[in-house]
C-alpha cells in the first residue's frame, strides 16, 4: 500500500534531487523510497560506528593475518 507523503525541504534541495533523478531515469519518489530502504537497512544489519564502516575491506586485496598483526604489536611494543 502506498500512501502520500508532504515533505517540507528548500528550494535548491528539490531541484538537486529533481536532476539527480532525471539523470538516474528515475522519480523522486524513487529516489527517496530507496534512500530510506538503504537507510534503515544500515541501521537493522550496521550497528559500527561511521569511521569503522568506512574502513570495510581497506585490506581486501592485501595478505594480512594475525601472525602480521603480533609483529607489528611485537615492533610497537617492545
Amino acid at each position: 500500500m502506498q500512501t502520500k507523503l508532504t515533505l517540507n525541504l528548500e528550494d535548491e534541495l528539490i531541484q538537486q534531487i529533481g536532476a539527480y533523478a532525471k539523470q538516474q531515469n528515475k522519480s523522486i519518489s524513487q529516489i527517496i523510497t530507496e534512500y530510506f530502504q538503504h537507510l534503515t537497512q544500515q541501521t537493522k544489519n550496521v550497528s559500527v560506528p561511521p569511521i569503522t564502516r568506512s574502513l570495510i575491506g581497506v585490506l581486501h586485496d592485501h595478505k594480512v593475518d594475525s601472525a602480521d598483526y603480533k609483529q607489528y604489536l611485537q615492533d610497537k611494543y617492545l
